[in-house]
């Protein structure tokens, strides 16, 4: 079977798993709330044990879209099929409160495969942003000298996905370079209304909704240098273009007492939005087929970004854009992986054991101070699927601890526990069996 024909093949099977991934939510964090929703990072199987460690990392039988320089390292036997869900309970804790959430998500479908000599092509479906809360706050209030109970409601949904199309060419030895190009679209909407135990006192709701579209262009590096005969070095580096986005981006406000709209205002903005420029740069040292480390330092540019936001003055509501909302998020990494013997003939020689820490800052700033600190450490195994019809396809496991750290008191401190399961399907499980 050609690889065009498996590439049709798997792109069927991932037509009939994406409305799945479109009605899961990975989040439950409150911190959804600003800006885009939480970034996703664009770990894979592979990597998702290493703390996402990708830039360096290259392979002729893993697919590595962080950094699309990789694809040239597919060989001409490879076709992958790769997909990944996760399952998160997540902790959340504030002024004495706490509360627990679960999430189930499918992460990512890929597919790669070698067109020519010395180019690789990459298909495939991730998010990219991810908005999932509910919260409640209810307090006392003054009202004509009366004790009321009011109860501020805010929830939000959506996110952005993200479809792409890349390529890696190795137009020289030890050097290639790659470019994914895409499509990013979604909704996102933010609801906050208030409520009261008096029935005489109207209820407030107001809405934000934005449908984001627009395009996405990632490009990579890789440079290996063989140090000797076991040990290799490789760079990797990357970089995502920034530019405005031409969408709208409304707010809606809305008063009701007793079943009758007693006043509602819409106000519209287009050029709404702009994503950063993205900056990536990583190290890989592989010593043999027995070990993988890499350090990976990413910088994206939020600073200087625009996002709509409400403002008021002179009794009238406006809603612009405005640059001064986001603070450059930035991430190290650290990742490093075991194989006992990749040439080994018992299963057990070839599973791949994992470990990985990571830190963020967050891009987000809440009531205009600079949003909480995460910190990840990770573990997880690769275990070969191996039979007489494949002994190249893997079964990747992960579990990760993050904590997300107020930077200030009276935010809200999140800790998660996750588990990963990837699935990489690699040539014979696309091949046309014979009998003869």
């Amino acid at each position: 079977m050609t690889n065009i024909k498996k590439g049709l093949l798997a792109l069927a099977m991932a037509t009939a798993i994406v409305p799945t991934m479109a009605q899961t939510n990975g989040s439950n964090s409150p911190y959804s709330r600003y800006g885009f929703g939480l970034i996703n990072d664009g770990g894979q199987g592979f990597n998702r044990g290493m703390a996402g460690v990708a830039l360096g990392m290259r392979n002729n039988n893993q697919l590595n879209v962080n950094n699309p320089a990789s694809y040239a390292a597919l060989d001409s036997e490879t076709f992958l099929f790769d997909i990944g869900a996760s399952f998160q309970l997540g902790q959340f804790k504030w002024n004495g409160n706490s509360a627990t959430a679960k999430n189930t998500s499918i992460d990512y479908i890929t597919m790669g495969f070698r067109a020519a000599k010395n180019v690789g092509v990459s298909l495939g479906l991730m998010p990219f942003t991810t908005i999932g809360y509910n919260l409640k706050n209810v307090s006392v209030v003054d009202y004509s000298h009366s004790a009321v109970t009011q109860t501020e409601t805010y929830a939000g949904e959506g996110g952005l996905r993200y479809v792409y199309a890349g390529i890696g060419w190795s137009p020289i030895r030890n050097l290639s370079v790659g470019a994914n190009l895409g499509y990013l679209w979604g909704t996102q909407t933010h609801t906050v209304s208030a409520s009261f135990s008096d029935a005489s006192i109207a209820t407030q709701r107001r809405v934000y909704s934005a449908d984001v579209r627009t395009y996405k262009a990632d490009f990579g590096l890789q440079y290996t240098q063989p140090i000797d005969k076991k040990n290799t070095v490789t760079l990797g580096v990357t970089y995502g273009l920034g530019h405005d986005i031409n969408s709208k981006a409304s707010y809606y406000s809305q008063t009701q007492l007793s079943n009758t709209l007693t006043g509602a205002d819409t106000v519209s903005t287009r050029n709404a939005f702009a994503l950063p420029h993205s900056f990536g740069v990583g190290l890989a040292w592989e010593y043999g087929k027995k070990w993988r480390v890499g350090v990976d330092y990413t910088l994206q540019k939020w600073s200087g970004v625009r996002y709509p936001m409400l403002k008021y003055a002179d009794g009238v509501y406006s809603y612009k854009a405005t640059t001064d909302q986001f603070s450059d998020r930035s991430k190290i990494s650290f990742g490093a992986e075991y194989v006992p013997n990749a040439e080994g003939m018992k299963r057990s020689q070839h599973v791949r054991y994992r470990l990985g820490a990571a830190y963020t800052d967050s891009y987000t700033k809440v009531d205009g101070q600079a949003g909480p600190r995460s910190y990840q450490v990770t573990a997880g195994v690769g275990l070969p699927i191996m039979n007489r019809h494949n002994n190249r396809s893997f079964l990747n496991l992960s579990v990760g601890y993050e904590r997300v750290e107020p930077r200030f008191s009276g935010q809200i401190a999140e800790n998660y526990f996750r588990v990963g399961v990837g699935i990489t399907f690699n040539e014979e499980w696309f091949s046309k069996w014979r009998v003869n």
